[in-house]
């Protein structure tokens, strides 16, 4: 079953807490004052260049033309001479210094008279547009210096900014007069036992006098334990929603950084902000990120981790008698906590919220129905049935995956056939309806599958078949739902042997009808064998060795460094033995499934037959063909 996640999104942070805007890299930066000097550059050189098809003449010529009378009139800029002659051409010189334009004009030979007859300009700049001119060559990289340093100074700042804030707490805060985000036990549904032992601390929240005059000390500490998806965030919000009190929410992952001390830095800060805002909740997500157990040797040591653990355990015990400040936390793996947190005085109380029941499933899919329209067909109590073993992520899923199929349809109601099928999208994936089979697949397909069908109907401890289809779903080619009429908590022996049995049923017929295997059975081999595994070296469930338990919790043995390699607990002998023992009960189990296959062959080809020409087989119709060659469907599990 995949995991879902039941964990609130796209909450509104508080101002304190917001990320920082993106600011622009230095690269980009210096990209941007590379093109603003480039621009800067080009427009000076565009207005102060002058033409560049003008001929440059000495003053001798320029004296020379003056007097042949072909020259109409000369501009004087201060040492720039400019002629305009009388064809309309245009030449430059350059004057003499120290002397003015006639007097070197008369100097060259030019008489009075000739001189007469060209028109003389002399400009002489002066006030703002002079300075201008003069300093302008100075002005762009004076602008783009003051430019870059301005640029700097404000990505230095905002760094400086964010160094301040490094050590600061990333939690996101709900304030008790958010009504978008407050949440109720109300709007969760199932877990009783749960929410009568989370009841005391909203009682304790709300009238904390009652316990101190009697004595009593409401825990410090409460540890929400469960499978993923089954509303353990959604506990910890009910929680403050009922008490009315500040929710601080932070993730374990959040405290780990790469600097040493910014874990411990951010759990200070996140335990001072909510003594200022108390009454207030701290709830810790996946705790197990931060509070594995510590000096096992595996994995080497991780400083940060380690002092932010330090930091958590010396803040809950700083606690006064009289600080209204809970902390709860969250975890999938209690087996890999540090014991120094399940102490007594900190997380020494545990709330285990496990995977919902039928009536349980059944309030949850109301809850999630609120805001869908139904056909009239639909009944949650027939959904709520088929779902054992469905979190309350998953339920939520399912109702969310039934209302996209309406709405791919075109259609303005969910219906119960879409509820239907959303569940094997739950459990198995999406429909691969261009993974086409040949006709050969299809038909090992369906004998594959019938043979799981066919021997889950004959044993009495196996689930009944609910549904059988050869239409592929996530990696399956096909496959045979199995559901438990009730649902149940413990498994017997026997229901364990019938299921290694069922397993195997689709190897075995694949082996009897078509003489030769394919790679279809292969998890169905490892499934099987796991669990016969299981059986040996975990329940106690083996005639040769009887109770005794040679593996205990994958997890706490990795942890603990056990396990690390093939046969840690117990020798090679019993090791060899072990392995005869599991190959016994597999071999058990495949005669078994090779005798009701050879017994009932005529239900088999049926079954097969019918599948191959509709691909899938519901439970009404798929009684019918059993009782048709005398096999009684199931109503109710034996025990």
């Amino acid at each position: 079953m995949p995991p879902q996640n039941n964990k609130q999104h796209g909450r509104k942070q508080s101002p304190k807490n917001s990320r920082p805007p993106a600011r622009w890299s230095f690269m980009t930066m210096l990209g941007f004052a590379f093109l603003a000097l480039l621009v800067v550059t080009s427009a000076y050189s565009y207005f102060v260049s002058g033409p560049t098809n003008v001929a440059k003449i000495s003053l001798t010529e320029l004296a020379s033309d003056v007097a042949s009378g072909t020259v109409a009139s000369i501009d004087q800029n201060n040492s720039d001479l400019s002629a305009q002659y009388k064809n309309g051409e245009v030449k430059t010189t350059e004057a003499e210094p120290n002397s003015s334009l006639t007097d070197s004009l008369v100097h060259y030979g030019v008489t009075p008279a000739e001189l007469a007859t060209v028109k003389i300009t002399v400009e002489s700049p002066s006030g703002f547009w002079f300075w201008f001119e003069q300093f302008s060559p100075f002005l762009g990289s004076i602008l783009f210096l003051i430019l870059l340093v301005w640029f700097f100074t404000r990505q230095m700042r905002g760094a400086g900014v964010q160094a301040l804030s490094f050590g600061q707490s990333k939690a996101r805060v709900t304030m008790p007069d958010d009504t978008k985000q407050k949440v109720t036990f109300k709007d969760v549904a199932g877990a009783k036992e749960a929410k009568q032992e989370l009841a005391e601390i909203v009682d304790f929240l709300r009238n904390p006098k009652k316990f101190l005059d009697i004595g009593a000390a409401i825990p410090k500490g409460i540890l929400l334990m469960g499978p993923a998806g089954t509303g353990k965030t959604l506990l910890a919000r009910a929680v403050a929603g009922e008490a009315g009190v500040a929710f601080f929410s932070v993730s374990g992952s959040e405290f780990v950084e790469m600097f040493v001390g910014v874990g411990a830095s951010r759990v200070r800060d996140l335990f001072k902000m909510a003594k200022q805002t108390a009454p207030a909740i701290i709830f810790v997500d996946e705790i197990d990120a931060v509070g594995r157990v510590r000096g096992t040797g595996v994995g080497g040591g991780n400083d940060e981790r380690e002092q932010t653990l330090n930091q958590i355990l010396v803040e809950m015990d700083g606690f006064e008698p009289t600080e209204k400040v809970i902390v709860m936390a969250a975890t999938n793996r209690p087996d890999v906590l540090d014991p120094a947190l399940l102490r007594p005085g900190r997380f020494d109380r545990r709330v285990t919220i496990d995977l919902p029941d039928r009536a349980d499933r059944e309030e949850i899919l109301k809850i999630h129905a609120k805001k869908k329209p139904f056909a009239e067909d639909v009944d949650l109590t027939v959904i709520a049935e088929r779902t054992p073993g469905f979190s309350g992520a998953d339920l939520y899923s399912l109702m969310n995956e039934g209302a996209i199929l309406a709405a791919r349809e075109n259609r303005n109601k969910v219906a119960q056939f879409d509820l239907i099928r959303s569940i094997e999208k739950v459990m198995l994936g999406p429909e691969r309806k261009s993974h086409i089979l040949s006709k050969k697949e299809k038909e090992i397909t369906a004998y594959h599958e019938a043979g799981h069908a066919l021997i889950s109907s004959v044993l009495p401890h196996a689930d009944p078949v609910h549904k059988i289809s050869i239409i592929s779903r996530g990696r399956a080619a096909g496959y045979t739902l199995h559901l438990p009429l009730e649902d149940r908590r413990l498994q017997s022996k026997k229901q364990f042997l019938d299921d290694i049995a069922v397993s195997l049923g689709g190897y075995v017929v694949e082996k009897m009808m078509f003489g030769d295997v394919t790679t279809g059975p292969s998890n169905d081999l490892q499934v099987s064998t796991a669990l016969a595994r299981d059986m040996v070296t975990k329940y106690g469930m083996s005639d040769k060795f009887g109770a005794q338990a040679f593996e205990g919790n994958e997890g706490g043995r990795a942890m603990f460094g056990r396990g690390l390699d093939e046969h840690g607990e117990y020798s090679q002998k019993v090791s060899a033995e072990i392995d005869a023992e599991v190959s016994r009960i597999m071999a058990e189990a495949f005669a078994k499934a090779e005798e009701i296959v050879t017994t009932h062959r005529a239900a088999l080809e049926a079954i097969a037959k019918r599948l191959v020409e509709v691909e899938t087989i519901e439970r009404d119709e798929y009684e019918k063909i059993i009782v048709a060659h005398g096999i009684q469907p199931k109503r109710k599990l034996e025990i």
